[in-house]
C-alpha cells in the first residue's frame, strides 16, 4: 500500500503476476517485500544490479561494501585448489554477487537468480561448470540455505540453452536471459528452462553516450513477443514461465500485468508503490488481455538441429534478434570486466 493506505499500482500488479525485484541492494526489498524472486546480473542499470551496488559509497564517501569485497577476494584466494582453472578475480565476482543475494533472501519467497559469466555465452561446458560453482558458493557461504532456491541465468545462445538442459536435469533451475524471439523461446521450453526473460527493451536504453551517443529509445519493444511466448507455453503445456525484464517505465510494467512473473528495478518498484491505483489512466494487462490468438509456428524441426536453429535465429525478425543478443553479450562482458577489475584493486 502507498503512504495513504489506498491500493497502489504495485498492489494491483501483484494481483495479476508474481513480482520479482531486479536488484542486489537490500533497501527496496526490505521496504516493499516480500517479493517472489530476486534477479540480478553484472550490469550497472541505475541502482539495480551488481556493479553499481558494489561501488556505492556512504554520505562520507566511504565504500559501503569494502569489507564484502575484501571477504570475497579472500574467499576466492582460499579456493584456488577447489577451482584450479578459475581466475581468482572471476571467482571473487561470483562470491560478491552471492553475498549480496544472500542479504536479500529474508525478503523473498522464491529463487535468488545469479547470472553466469557472459564470456561463456558460447561455451556449453564452461557454463555448466559456472552454474554448478555458483550453487556451491551459496552452500559454502550459507550451509543452511536451500540451494534448490538458486536459479542460474544464462544467455539464450544455442550453447547456453544446451547448458540449461543439463543443469535442469541435475536439479538446478535456470533462466534463459537476453531473449528476443520465438526461436529462442521455443528452444528454452524444449530444454526445460524454469524461466525465460524477454527483454522488452534492448539493453542500450539503460545506457548513455558510451554506447549510443545520445539517449537511446527502443522503437521495437518486445510486448508482442512476450505475449506470444506466454500463449505458446500455455498451448504446449510447458512448465517454462515468462519473466519479462528490461523495463523503463511504470506504464510498460502495467501493460505486462498478467505475465507469469515480472522483474522490476527499484526505482520503478518505488514509483509503483507510490502511485495510487485509482485513478490510473494507463493500460493494465493489455499485452495478455487483447485476446490475440496468432497462429503459432511449429518449431519442432529445429529444436534438436543446431544448424537449423542457428539459421532460424539468424533470420528471425530480419536479423534483429541476433543483433540484439550480440549487443547484450558485449555489454555484459564489459561489465564483467569492470567487476573483475574491482576484485583486483
Amino acid at each position: 500500500m502507498g503512504s495513504t493506505g489506498q491500493q497502489s499500482l504495485l498492489d494491483v500488479l501483484r494481483s495479476y503476476s508474481a513480482v520479482d525485484c531486479d536488484t542486489l541492494s537490500v533497501e527496496v526489498p526490505k521496504q516493499l517485500g516480500p517479493f517472489e524472486d530476486c534477479t540480478s546480473n553484472q550490469l550497472k542499470i541505475r541502482e539495480a544490479i551488481a556493479y553499481h551496488e558494489l561501488i556505492r559509497v556512504d554520505a562520507d564517501g566511504n565504500p559501503i561494501h569494502a569489507q564484502l569485497i575484501q571477504d570475497a577476494v579472500d574467499f576466492a584466494s582460499s579456493k584456488n585448489s577447489t577451482y584450479p582453472g578459475v581466475a581468482a578475480a572471476e571467482l571473487a565476482v561470483e562470491v560478491m554477487m552471492v553475498k549480496l543475494a544472500l542479504k536479500i533472501v529474508p525478503y523473498l519467497k522464491g529463487y535468488s537468480h545469479i547470472q553466469t559469466n557472459p564470456e561463456y555465452s558460447y561455451d556449453k561446458q564452461k557454463t555448466i561448470e559456472n552454474g554448478k560453482r555458483i550453487v556451491a558458493i551459496f552452500k559454502d557461504l550459507d550451509p543452511a540455505y536451500d540451494t534448490r532456491r538458486v536459479c542460474i541465468k544464462v544467455p539464450s545462445t544455442w550453447e547456453g540453452m544446451q547448458a540449461c538442459r543439463e543443469l535442469e536435469a541435475q536439479g538446478i533451475a535456470t533462466l534463459a536471459t537476453t531473449m528476443f524471439c520465438m526461436e529462442q523461446a521455443a528452444l528454452a521450453a524444449h530444454v526445460a528452462c524454469t524461466y525465460i526473460a524477454p527483454y522488452i527493451n534492448e539493453l542500450l536504453v539503460h545506457f548513455d553516450e558510451k554506447y549510443a551517443g545520445t539517449p537511446y529509445v527502443d522503437n521495437h519493444k518486445a510486448f508482442d513477443f512476450c505475449g506470444a511466448a506466454q500463449r505458446y507455453y500455455e498451448k504446449i503445456g510447458s512448465k517454462t514461465q515468462v519473466l519479462p525484464a528490461s523495463l523503463t517505465s511504470i506504464q510498460e510494467v502495467m501493460k505486462l500485468a498478467g505475465a507469469h512473473h515480472i522483474t522490476i528495478a527499484p526505482h520503478l518498484l518505488t514509483k509503483l508503490a507510490d502511485t495510487p491505483a485509482n485513478p490510473w489512466e494507463g493500460e493494465t494487462g493489455s499485452v495478455f488481455k487483447d485476446g490475440k490468438q496468432e497462429e503459432l509456428s511449429d518449431y519442432s524441426k529445429i529444436l534438436e538441429d543446431e544448424s537449423a536453429w542457428r539459421l532460424a535465429f539468424t533470420r528471425s525478425h530480419g536479423g534483429k534478434a541476433e543483433v540484439k543478443i550480440i549487443q547484450a553479450i558485449n555489454i555484459f562482458c564489459d561489465k564483467q570486466d569492470g567487476l573483475e577489475d574491482l576484485a583486483r584493486r
